[in-house]
């Protein structure tokens, strides 16, 4: 007989919860929804109340149909606002949450007399004491949340595969999904309506706190981590599950809110995401910049030590060479320092008597870079209105990012141009 323990159970039903949450955040996340999401969250408390007067029962389908009406009209009520009030879309939204939560919390205060129903529960949920609720099921005690949370994770998991194509378009162009004839509005209707519907099957177990963190942010950590649809769910629903089990642990390691805990957990995720992811990251960000400030300033130096080859008459353009104070200002102050130092680690340049020299390979690349500026250069004399004492300050900001492809295709601009509008030679590649 499985036991996990109140532990376990309280990890596994948090766990199909926030991942179901974040399956549906990454669309909410691509189609920059995320608001909505939040507010949809909050304004199905009026529909969980309404269908509890209407049927008399805090579980069964009536709940979740009560609360997917409410998110269609959360999303219905947006989207008026916004249009026939001209309001921003972000006012109207606004507006609608706090006008739908404000119903919601009115009528739960009303009935919480008349039922075990009340704004704390509904908010900040009661995952701790979920376990204790069990039903036997092929022998083993779960939790009865699960009955409710493993049905909407396989649905959910059914609606995003059914409809993947459908909604990854929709996703990332719905004007073109709606030129090829696929109903993006009606889709849209349909994504905020099951958000509602996972929204209110989670409320029991782990409240409107813990859904709202895992709607967005497991799916907005994803997201700086991939750029592909497919991983980015992957991530998403991994996050969800780290977000349970270290939340869980701290909560009880600190003595307070695991649902609380477990939001705390999914931004840390997210905060470590923000520095440390490989392409969106901060520190990745700004070791690129780095790298692109040192590339340059290199290339500037041997783009000047082959200019001075070119100067020097009957010598060849090795032996014309750079003091290192010379080398390091034209890099560009103490970035120079570095720069040179990887032009020698690179082995693109050498020294002798004190002076930097190009290497065959460091020669190679400045007569490369020089002929991009000098290409550059005739491109723009000969198709804008700048004039010669203008096209230089342009042309040396271009020369680093022309590759070789480009520079052949402003070789059949120039018609085999041989020099730059200062008469200066064009060198061969």
């Amino acid at each position: 007989m499985i036991d996990l323990g109140l532990a376990g159970w309280t990890i596994v039903v948090a766990a199909v919860g926030n991942v179901a949450c974040a399956l549906l955040g990454c669309y909410l996340v691509l189609r920059r929804l995320s608001l909505l999401g939040d507010a949809i969250s909050h304004a199905v408390l009026p529909g969980i109340a309404l269908a509890y007067l209407a049927t008399g029962q805090l579980n069964g389908p009536a709940i979740v149909l009560g609360a997917m009406a409410l998110g269609l009209v959360t999303t219905l009520l947006t989207e008026a606002v916004h249009r026939i009030g001209d309001v921003p879309e972000d006012s109207s939204m606004g507006v609608v949450f706090t006008g739908l939560f404000a119903v919601g919390v009115l009528l739960i205060s009303q009935i919480a007399n008349r039922v075990d129903l009340d704004p704390g529960c509904v908010l900040y949920g009661q995952i701790e004491i979920v376990p204790l609720d069990t039903v036997p099921v092929l022998g083993v005690e779960v939790p009865r949340a699960l009955l409710t949370l493993v049905p909407v994770l396989l649905a959910t998991v059914a609606f995003v595969l059914l409809l993947w194509k459908e909604l990854k378009l929709a996703a990332f162009d719905p004007e073109l999904a709606t030129a090829m004839g696929i109903p993006a509005a009606l889709l849209h209707y349909l994504l905020m309506a099951w958000v509602a519907g996972v929204t209110v099957a989670s409320f029991e177990a782990v409240g409107a706190i813990l859904v709202v963190a895992m709607l967005i942010v497991p799916a907005a950590t994803a997201h700086l981590l991939t750029d592909r649809l497919g991983w980015m769910l992957v991530v998403a629903a991994v996050v969800a599950v780290l977000a349970s089990v270290i939340g869980y642990r701290a909560a009880a390691y600190l003595n307070t809110s695991v649902a609380g805990m477990m939001a705390v957990a999914a931004g840390g995720l997210f905060g470590l995401a923000v520095f440390f992811a490989p392409r969106h990251g901060v520190l990745s960000r700004v070791w690129r910049t780095w790298r692109l400030a040192l590339r340059i300033a290199g290339e500037d130096v041997l783009g000047e030590l082959y200019r001075r080859g070119e100067a020097v008459e009957q010598k060849a353009a090795e032996e014309a060479g750079l003091t290192l104070a010379e080398a390091r200002r034209r890099a560009g102050g103490w970035i120079g320092i570095l720069a040179v130092w990887d032009l020698r680690r690179q082995g693109l340049v050498e020294e002798r008597g004190g002076r930097l020299y190009p290497t065959p390979a460091g020669l190679k690349r400045g007569r490369f870079l020089v002929r991009s500026h000098r290409l550059w250069e005739s491109l723009l004399e000969r198709h804008s209105a700048l004039p010669l004492d203008h096209l230089h300050d342009p042309a040396e900001r271009i020369e680093h990012f022309i590759d070789p492809e480009l520079q052949d295709e402003l070789e059949a601009l120039l018609e085999q141009a041989e020099t730059d509008p200062h008469g200066k030679r064009i060198p061969d590649r």
